[in-house]
C-alpha cells in the first residue's frame, strides 16, 4: 500500500474533521492559530532562557539541566529529521485535497513526523525537568502547538503525536543525563564564567 494511503487510513478522517471545522472558524481564530503555528516557538526560547535564569540560584544539577536545555532541543529536532527523511510521507494537505488554513508546502516537504511537535516537546520536557513553575506553561503550549499544525492543515495528528513523542524521549533522556553534571557546575562557580552559573 503506498505510504500516503496508509498515512489517509490511520487518522486521515480525524485530520479532515479538523480542517473542516477550521474553515468554518472565525477568521480571528485561524489567524491567531497560524501566528500561534509559526511564530509560538518564541515562548519556548523565553521559557529556557528564564529556566536558566532562575537555576543559577538553585542547585548545580538544575543549573547544569537548564544549560543543556538548547542542545536538547536541537538534538530532538536532529533526530525527528532524519526519522523525517527515512519515511517520506506526503503532506496530508496534498494527499487529501482539502482546504487548509495555511498553503500547503511544497512537495519533497515531507510531514512524518512533525519539527514543531518535537521541538515544543523538546523544550516543554527539558523546562519541565529544570523548574516545574515554568514547566506547567510550557506543556501546555507544546500540545497547542502540535495541535495548532493539525488545525492549520499541514499535519496528520499521527505527525504531531510521533513529534511530541519523539522530542519528549530525546529531550528526557540528554535533560536527566545533564543533571548529573552538578559537578561540573559547582567547578564553573569558582571560575570567570560564574556569572553563567551562578546568582551572584
Amino acid at each position: 500500500m503506498p505510504l500516503a494511503s496508509t498515512a489517509a487510513s490511520l487518522d486521515g478522517g480525524l485530520y479532515v474533521w479538523v480542517t473542516e471545522l477550521a474553515r468554518r472558524s472565525p477568521d480571528a481564530l485561524d489567524s491567531a492559530v497560524r501566528l500561534w503555528s509559526d511564530y509560538g516557538s518564541a515562548l519556548f526560547a523565553l521559557l529556557m532562557l528564564a529556566s536558566w535564569w532562575r537555576s543559577r540560584a538553585a542547585a548545580p544539577s538544575r543549573t547544569a539541566a537548564a544549560l543543556c536545555a538548547p542542545l536538547a532541543v536541537v538534538a530532538a529536532f536532529v533526530v525527528n529529521d532524519l526519522v523525517k527523511s527515512l519515511f517520506h510521507e506526503q503532506r496530508p494537505c496534498r494527499t487529501l485535497h482539502v482546504v487548509t488554513v495555511e498553503a500547503c508546502p511544497p512537495l519533497g516537504d515531507w510531514s512524518f513526523p512533525s519539527n514543531h511537535a518535537a521541538i515544543a516537546a523538546a523544550a516543554a520536557t527539558a523546562i519541565w525537568l529544570t523548574d516545574r513553575r515554568l514547566g506547567a506553561i510550557a506543556v501546555p503550549a507544546a500540545l497547542l502547538m502540535a495541535a495548532s499544525r493539525v488545525w492549520i492543515g499541514v499535519h496528520y495528528p499521527h505527525d504531531v503525536l510521533i513529534g511530541l513523542v519523539t522530542g519528549g524521549l530525546v529531550a528526557w533522556v540528554l535533560t536527566v543525563a545533564a543533571q548529573r553534571c552538578g559537578p561540573v557546575v559547582v567547578r564553573l562557580r569558582d571560575s570567570p564564567l560564574r556569572p553563567l552559573v551562578a546568582a551572584r
